[in-house]
């Protein structure tokens, strides 16, 4: 999903794009270890040492966000930006479990059942934007071959289930308070799977952490407007970071 804008970022910075840990293309996760948000944490720790990163400015989206601030909080981070990250539930809040739950287990038995006759569904712009309604306001730009590379990324997630009920119940995400370097929150106007009037809320109040909206974008904005992003991310990793200031564009 960071394809549509690792280019423009690329060309301004030094970009690690990992694959999470037991998700399609990733190395397959030990079959005697818990896929939780800690141990995940671990493994992006482990990618930024292979990289030589002691530190960077990181940006995540969604569940990527909430490791963004997991990853702030152990010191690895010079910034962070989340994109609706994941996390803003209230621990035992029952039916939002139940909600989100619900969400990533359709997902995939649709995904599934779709997948037979994908290569066909995503050519017509008409029905890409029906099949990623919930994760985007304008399924219709994915380029053919992206909508298909994120359906067999749900298919190929070896730690799908477990993964969704280990993050649920690990929730809330970590608290601000408790991480140092700056921090920005970008929360998705037309996000259908963290409303944003729910969401933004559970994050609110901490001083010093900036939060900004993303108007006319649906979970994932990268795909949606990946100019607003690419501008987003290098606009406040650049005001961190001494770095020159250049236009940027998709």
């Amino acid at each position: 999903m960071w394809a549509p804008v690792l280019p423009a970022l690329e060309r301004r910075f030094d970009v690690l794009a990992p694959t999470l840990g037991g998700h399609c293309g990733a190395e397959a996760w030990p079959a005697d270890r818990e896929p939780t948000v800690a141990a995940l944490a671990d493994a992006a720790e482990a990618e930024l040492d292979a990289a030589g990163f002691e530190t960077a400015h990181i940006a995540g989206n969604s569940l990527g966000g909430w490791l963004a601030l997991e990853l702030a909080k152990r010191g690895r981070a010079r910034s962070v930006i989340g994109l609706a990250p994941a996390g803003g539930w209230n621990e035992g809040d029952d039916r939002e479990q139940r909600r989100l739950k619900g969400f990533f287990h359709r997902t995939r038995k649709l995904t599934e059942l779709a997948h037979p006759r994908a290569r066909v569904l995503v050519t017509r712009p008409g029905l890409r934007k029906l099949m990623f309604r919930d994760v985007m306001e304008h399924g219709e730009r994915l380029k053919p071959g992206d909508a298909l590379h994120m359906m067999q990324g749900v298919l190929e997630c070896s730690v799908f289930f477990d993964f969704v009920e280990a993050v649920i119940r690990d929730g809330p995400a970590v608290a601000l308070e408790d991480i140092s370097c700056p921090v920005l929150l970008a929360w998705c106007e037309k996000d259908k799977i963290f409303p944003i009037d729910r969401y933004e809320k559970a994050f609110a109040g901490v001083a010093g952490v900036e939060v900004t909206r993303l108007p006319g974008c649906g979970h994932l904005p990268m795909a949606d407007d990946p100019e607003l992003v690419t501008r987003t991310i290098a606009d406040f990793a650049t005001r961190h970071a001494g770095v020159a200031a250049e236009p940027v564009s998709g």
